[in-house]
C-alpha cells in the first residue's frame, strides 16, 4: 500500500471539537507538524475530513 506523508498547516484552534480529535487521531500535535503513514481508506477519510488544515504528499 502507498505512503503519504501529512503535514498540519493551519491551526486546530478555534475548529470544532471533532476536527480536533482527527488531527490528533492522526498524530499531529502541533503546526507543521509531519507525519507517514499508510494510505488505507480510514486514513484517507480522516485527511478528507481535515483538508482544509493539512497538505498531503504522496511518497516514493
Amino acid at each position: 500500500m502507498a505512503k503519504i506523508k501529512i503535514t498540519q498547516v493551519k491551526s486546530g484552534i478555534d475548529r470544532m471539537e471533532r476536527q480536533k480529535r482527527t488531527l490528533r487521531a492522526l498524530g499531529l500535535r502541533k503546526m507543521l507538524a509531519t507525519v507517514e503513514v499508510e494510505a488505507t481508506p480510514q486514513i484517507l477519510g480522516m485527511v478528507r475530513a481535515v483538508h482544509h488544515l493539512v497538505k498531503v504528499e504522496e511518497v516514493q
